[in-house]
């Protein structure tokens, strides 16, 4: 069956088709329901039960293969290369699962884990899955007040952290603030776990504190729990308008079907061979693609501690690849683009063996067409842009290589991917012709492994994605399809950025920039950038004030943000300006400040207070630009 009849019947058909798919992955219990509509967001597989700890290891040493490799963890930040197979993988996951449950951790429970890219997070990962404890899984980068948050909207039983992380050459102790969160958290966690990588990091030790090693050193075996399909396997938190984090909440048993469905069908993938998806076990990829996708595919998985350049250099990735034997590859364009900046003629790439590899796949933000361009002429193999979200928790649009491979259209993400009815619609709801950009959105109801709900907040969820268009899921993104209906991602329609992959709220940065003492009011936006994709910029308005030093107030402001997100938000741009351009009714024009820097053509709204900010806006910029390239 091609790629256009499998695609319809999943679409007019989707109970059959799932159901199908379904049976691919083992159940302790068969779904006595497929497909349940009777709210107004479906669910799936209703009556089944199974568990992803089971299905990603067990299931394989059952079948004869626990000698396989299951992880590779490739460390160039410490020089080091660990090989670990299903056999040696169950070990370790039992042990921490047993000792989990010594402390009282059950079904129902919550663990934030907060580590860097070693084993021990994927050990801590599927021993939650093992027992039916929720985890929440927080991106190493992100500072004290962003965990604090987490831990206050997730409320953990546990933590379990590692002592430090490594940032090229740069050592960064998580420990201290892991305890900085905790003390600025009203929720306070019952005990912290703390993998001791040795490398000298600042690590103290508190009462609740408790050493990994010693911790999961538990000879009892357990067995993996039978979990409902709608069980909260694990709490992801994404970006939100508001400021706050969303966490959005996937199932156990759709989950699996999705993943299982994707490994064959897009990224056509065989058991046994070894899949790379170079991101962090902190983003939606890293739990998809890092963890669950390729384990329960029987596939091995390489765990990458490293970056794309620097790490010695941009022959990094090469290197990864030839030497493990990397059959499919999936990175962000953001990587690629860094490579092409240090080795624009590709002579890294010549020197490594890549005849093993047989597809590179690009997603986590839009991939501009020289980038990809460029990737295709250096590797001479399909290079495959596609688009998901942390809530779809899989790809939406994509080329189906395991069904057929389609051809690509640079500057598109590709094809709407089964499951997904994807539609084009403009403010009413009404579905726009091809070629006409709109709002992008998917009729309901959505596939399996998509989100299940926001964590103790259903309310959120529903305004946020379905209240907008009735019966169907707005995705936040702005697009168009074109007449053979290959679907062009243009960028989010709402306040959150895109840096380099990681997807960060303006509504948080401004909360912290406005915060200053000196600035009345600000706007931060995502420019876009070469490298990152888009980086945030602010536009501050300065209180009256004759006194002012404008360089000390960027600097405050740069570390104010870096401190409180992290370094990720990468925040390096502060323009001052007399005033921000708004609506009569007061509402900051944000799109028009993106459309003024990125040079864009612009309509000047009908809603403007006043047309001559326009000129003030596009000065101010070109005075700091001007300053900024001069120093």
């Amino acid at each position: 069956m091609n790629y256009l009849e499998s695609y319809k019947q999943s679409i007019e058909n989707p109970e059959l088709f799932w159901e199908q798919q379904s049976k691919k992955i083992s159940w302790h219990k068969e779904p006595t329901t497929i497909l349940d509509q009777t709210g107004d967001y479906s669910k799936w597989f209703e009556g089944g039960y199974t568990n992803l700890c089971y299905l990603a290891v067990d299931k394989h040493i059952e079948d004869g293969f626990g000698e396989q490799n299951a992880i590779i963890y490739d460390s160039p930040v410490t020089q080091r290369i660990e090989k670990i197979t299903f056999n040696q993988l169950l070990s370790e996951v039992n042990k921490l699962a047993a000792a989990m449950k010594d402390l009282g951790l059950n079904s129902g429970d919550v663990a934030i884990i907060y580590m860097p890219m070693i084993p021990q997070a994927i050990y801590a990962m599927l021993a939650c899955a093992r027992i039916g404890v929720t985890h929440s899984v927080v991106f190493g980068g992100f500072a004290p007040n962003e965990l604090a948050i987490r831990i206050d909207d997730c409320k953990p039983k546990i933590i379990l952290t590692a002592s430090s992380g490594i940032e090229v050459e740069k050592l960064i102790a998580y420990k201290p603030m892991v305890d900085e969160a905790i003390n600025l958290a009203v929720h306070k966690p019952n005990h912290v776990v703390v993998y001791n990588r040795k490398f000298g990091a600042k690590r103290p030790m508190n009462e609740i504190d408790l050493d990994f090693d010693a911790f999961a050193n538990n000879s009892k075996f357990v067995d993996c729990v039978p979990l409902p399909s709608n069980h909260p396997s694990y709490i992801l938190y994404t970006s939100g308008t508001t400021g706050k984090p969303k966490g959005v909440v996937r199932d156990t048993g759709g989950y699996a079907t999705a993943l299982q469905f994707s490994m064959t069908n897009i990224y056509n993938i065989a058991p046994g061979k070894v899949f790379w998806a170079a991101s962090d076990v902190g983003w939606v990829v890293g739990h998809s693609y890092i963890v669950y996708g390729p384990l329960i595919n029987r596939n091995t998985t390489v765990l990458f501690e490293g970056k794309p350049i620097k790490t010695p250099d941009a022959s990094t990735f090469w290197r990864v690849i030839a030497e493990h034997r990397v059959e499919v590859m999936f990175t962000a364009p953001t990587a690629i683009r860094a490579i092409r900046k240090e080795d624009p003629d590709g002579l890294f790439i010549k020197q490594f063996d890549l005849t093993c590899l047989k597809y590179q796949f690009l997603a986590g933000e839009r991939c501009d067409i020289s980038t990809l361009q460029w990737l295709e002429k250096q590797l001479n193999i399909p290079v495959i842009d596609h688009w998901w979200q942390t809530e779809s928790g899989w790809p939406m649009v994509a080329n189906p290589a395991g069904i057929e491979l389609m051809p690509t259209k640079a500057g598109s993400a590709g094809l709407p991917v089964h499951g997904y009815d994807i539609r084009i619609l403009n403010e009413l709801g009404e579905e726009l012709a091809p070629n006409c950009e709109g709002f992008v959105a998917v009729k309901l109801p959505l596939p399996p492994g998509t989100l299940l709900d926001i964590w103790q907040d259903n309310e959120r969820f529903k305004n946020g994605y379905l209240k907008k268009f009735k019966g169907f899921y707005f995705s936040g993104d702005g697009g168009y399809k074109d007449d053979d209906g290959y679907v062009y991602i243009t960028g989010r329609v709402d306040d959150v950025i895109n840096v380099a992959g990681h997807r960060l709220s303006t509504a948080e940065m401004e909360e912290i920039v406005s915060a200053h003492t000196h600035i009345a009011e600000c706007a931060v936006i995502g420019v876009n950038d070469q490298l990152k994709g888009q980086i945030p910029m602010a536009f501050v308005v300065e209180k009256n004030d004759n006194d002012i030093d404008q360089t000390r107030i960027q600097l405050e402001v740069i570390l104010a943000v870096r401190e409180k997100i992290g370094a990720v938000a990468s925040l390096k741009d502060v323009v001052f300006v007399k005033r921000l351009p708004k609506t009569r009714s007061g509402k900051i024009l944000r799109k028009l400040l993106r459309q003024i820097i990125d040079k864009e053509q612009f309509q000047i709204p009908s809603t403007i207070d006043d047309v001559a900010i326009i000129p003030e806006i596009e000065g101010a910029a070109n005075v700091y630009f001007s300053n900024k390239t001069h120093h």
